[in-house]
């Protein structure tokens, strides 16, 4: 189940990218993004409605789902795409991955769950070898103020993505399930994307057409209904720290579908990032040895 979960996280997050750029146009990047959670929340809702497994939550896992919303579906999207347009993709997919770290820190702190060796051995590993892997954009990248905002924005963006992870754990220790949390936090992260846009005069245009409307019905539905549901249940059984790993090898699945569709070619470096990627990987996943106790006679 857990491996089911994660394969399918990482190949729809992988290739949400393709969809976001579709996204890019006339309407503005806040209003794409509350069109995105308003949809996912009403098929959240729906398909939870009409199945009868919409659970009832008190004033504090309302308040935690408000909270949750305003972390992880609105402020680390905001910050995110605002950083694109200073620091290039591959800088932001570097930043992005250190929330395999940051989860193992949050854990400890909040939580106060011990930090596996082998999973901050196989983040480090990881991020090595995503940086390996966006070498030349790195390397072509010149540093100015702009960078430097975007840098620190993509940081941030970072921090809400781990605190929303954190939430979500909190939810699902007290029994809630992530398909519910979800569909309130998504409105909430909705609402509060609409309440930004009238305060800073933002239009609500919108596009229709195949492009447009294709593309946030795959943000919408397997990118945020599917993609968010399966990884924050991996959270939940699995814990941040290992859940987040996945945000690691996002970029890999997006080169390997760049090749086919923007003629990424793989070098020497890419493929040595390549592999420190999949080797952190399997120390991230490694169970620890139990350990042996002499028997006393």
């Amino acid at each position: 189940m857990n491996l089911s979960l994660y394969l399918l996280t990482v190949l729809i997050w992988g290739t949400t990218w393709i969809a976001i750029k579709l996204q890019m146009g006339e309407v503005a990047v806040a209003a794409s993004i509350a069109y995105r959670f308003a949809l996912a929340s009403l098929v959240l809702f729906a398909m939870l409605w009409f199945s009868g497994r919409l659970q009832p939550l008190d004033r504090r896992g309302q308040g935690i789902c408000l909270v949750q919303g305003l972390c992880l579906f609105c402020l680390n999207f905001l910050c995110f795409y605002t950083a694109s347009q200073w620091i290039p993709s591959g800088l932001i997919a570097v930043i992005f991955s250190t929330a395999t770290l940051w989860n193992a820190i949050n854990a400890r702190l909040f939580f106060k769950q011990r930090i596996a060796a082998n999973v901050l051995l196989g983040g480090a590993l990881g991020l090595v070898g995503l940086g390996l892997l966006f070498w030349p954009e790195l390397a072509g990248h010149q540093a100015s103020r702009e960078s430097l905002l975007g840098i620190g924005l993509a940081l941030l963006g970072t921090l809400f993505f781990s605190a929303g992870n954190m939430l979500s754990s909190l939810q699902q220790k007290a029994g809630l399930k992530p398909l519910t949390t979800n569909a309130w936090g998504m409105l909430y992260g909705a609402l509060m994307l609409v309440g930004i846009c009238l305060v800073s005069g933002t239009p609500f245009a919108f596009e229709w057409n195949a492009r447009y409307v294709g593309s946030l019905l795959y943000l919408a539905i397997p990118g945020s209904v599917i993609g968010f549901t399966a990884y924050l249940t991996l959270v939940g059984r699995m814990g941040p720290e290992r859940a987040a790993y996945c945000t690691v090898l996002f970029p890999v699945v997006a080169l390997n579908i760049s090749v086919f569709l923007e003629g990424y070619q793989w070098t020497a470096p890419a493929l040595l990032g390549l592999g420190l990627v999949m080797l952190g990987n399997v120390l991230v996943f490694r169970k620890p040895k139990p350990v042996l106790t002499e028997a006393r006679v």
